[in-house]
């Protein structure tokens, strides 16, 4: 796995198990611990149990605030992280790329483009990654990226729209990220691939 480079796990709004029961089965399959040495979480784990089992992929795990987190009293009666520990933002530096992590919920409008570059700048990072929209995205603005993994488990959105179950895994080769985003549709896994380098160069 060395030659992939350093690789991230992007993933978030699971909501197990208030929207969505399990992950599916088959992105499941993909996410074998210690594959990855990083995992960024958007928030909205849901429970317990779930941020446990994130916590056995990688080494590493970031996890931000979500709007619709586990408990935080029964995460306290379990010796667990309370979602309180969760911060609203975080910068993660991998290789030579800064990585800030977002919820979302604080974006008005939610996704809204212009307002993310506004946090991205404020964090002084080269990507920022965010969620809350439910609907995954890898959007090149003012030479800088914007990625939402959406819903691994496809959990309906604040609005009750359906969503299409989706995560991200991004592969850090020195200057270059590629970015895979792997989507459920109609029971099969889909992948797209982006590739950008730092500096705000377009996509290769």
């Amino acid at each position: 796995m060395a030659s992939f480079g350093e690789l991230v796990l992007v993933l978030g709004d699971l909501h197990i198990p208030s929207r969505e029961n399990i992950i599916p089965a088959k992105f499941k399959r993909m996410l074998v611990p210690n594959k990855m040495q990083h995992v960024i979480c958007t928030g909205n784990i849901g429970s317990t149990e779930q941020y446990s089992e994130l916590r056995g992929l990688a080494p590493n795990i970031h996890v931000v605030s979500g709007d619709s987190e586990y408990d935080n009293a029964s995460s306290l009666q379990n010796n667990a992280e309370p979602h309180s520990a969760f911060p609203e933002t975080r910068v993660v530096q991998v290789g030579v790329f800064r990585i800030g992590v977002i919820h979302g919920h604080q974006v008005i409008p939610w996704g809204d483009h212009i307002s993310l570059a506004m946090i991205r700048r404020k964090l002084n990072v080269d990507i920022l990654i965010s969620g809350h929209t439910h609907k995954n995205e890898v959007v090149e603005h003012e030479g800088y990226y914007h990625i939402n993994p959406g819903s691994i488990t496809g959990a309906f959105t604040g609005t009750g729209e359906d969503a299409t179950p989706s995560f991200v895994l991004l592969a850090v080769q020195g200057e270059k990220v590629v970015c895979y985003v792997y989507e459920l549709i109609d029971g099969e896994v889909d992948v797209s691939k982006t590739e950008f380098s730092k500096g705000g160069s377009n996509p290769l």
